[in-house]
């Protein structure tokens, strides 16, 4: 998303299996950027992080919450953030719910008035929140204190305001989801399969249809598969199976017999024993769904559990 926007020098803040994904992404240079890590021996917060990484930035920077799926145009954010004059600017949706956000209120050119963290129902004065994406220039980094965990939410935010220093909105209905839960996790690949958000990001493989299939994938005669669907590499379908309407399946996944598999996403290496149902649900790598078992809907199975 970045690249697509012309911002190439990307710098990850990072604290938990920071091996994982460095080993997962490298240097960036297959996405086309230039991708550094700056590691926090503890957790410093959504702007302590921010503030741990300063040393390696210059100039203004785009800042992301690594857990939201969105299409917005970063471009139009920055034309806006430069014909106001702006030190800051903050990207706003509108929900319907905002209680479980971080409400920000705004005057009528857009600058930002007041933010609620949470909001109880009688503190909802607006619909649009926080949607975790923000342009700063590199001096307000020096505001953030160094050293120790730091809300960006709640202390600094609301310091540039009394600051009165040129803090906007940028409002748009683009396409935005909060990956912050399974259950949100599982929604992001079903809008994915539908086509819901605008992203280069696609299955691998080939498609037919709506169904999306890797290599050497394996499907009985009698096996049904009914798109949208993801199948990866090597996936086997055994006799009588069924997968989809909605369901995506990692590489090496196997279902057997009589299995379903319908509005899930099953990572890696997963096998769903005969005659067993999963609905609805996520499962992680390696997981195993015993012979007439049944799964969801809404559960979360983690990586290399056995359900009977």
């Amino acid at each position: 998303m970045l690249r697509r926007h012309g911002i190439s020098d990307v710098v990850l803040a990072c604290s938990y299996l920071v091996e994982t994904i460095q080993a997962l992404l490298g240097d960036g240079r297959e996405a086309g950027v230039r991708l550094r890590y700056v590691i926090e021996t503890e957790p410093l917060g959504t702007a302590g992080g921010v503030r741990n990484a300063a040393d390696l930035t210059t100039g203004r920077l785009v800042v992301l919450n690594g857990d939201i799926l969105t299409d917005v145009d970063l471009s139009e954010m920055l034309k806006c953030h430069e014909a106001r004059g702006a030190r800051a600017t903050i990207y706003l949706t509108p929900v319907d719910n905002p209680t479980a956000y971080g409400l920000v209120e705004t005057d009528a050119d857009g600058r930002v008035r007041r933010f609620v963290e949470k909001p109880t129902s009688a503190q909802v004065t607006a619909s649009t929140v926080n949607a975790g994406i923000y342009l700063l220039e590199r001096e307000l980094l020096e505001l953030i204190p160094a050293g120790r965990a730091v809300s960006i939410e709640r202390e600094v935010f609301p310091d540039l305001v009394a600051r009165r220093i040129p803090f906007f909105g940028f409002v748009s209905r683009a396409y935005w989801l909060d990956i912050g839960s399974p259950e949100k996790y599982r929604q992001a690949q079903m809008d994915l399969l539908r086509g819901a958000v605008d992203t280069p990001i696609r299955p691998p493989g080939t498609k037919s249809g709506d169904v999306w299939m890797g290599e050497a994938v394996s499907i009985a005669e009698d096996a049904v598969v009914a798109g949208p669907a993801v199948l990866g590499s090597g996936v086997r379908l055994a006799a009588k199976a069924s997968v989809g309407p909605w369901s995506v399946l990692g590489n090496g996944v196997s279902v057997g017999r009589g299995g379903r598999v319908e509005g899930a996403v099953l990572w890696d290496d997963v096998s769903v024993g005969e005659a067993a149902v999963v609905r609805d649900s996520v499962v992680g790598s390696r997981g195993r769904i015993g012979a007439r078992a049944r799964v969801g809907p809404g559960a979360v199975v983690a990586e290399n559990e056995f359900v009977p």
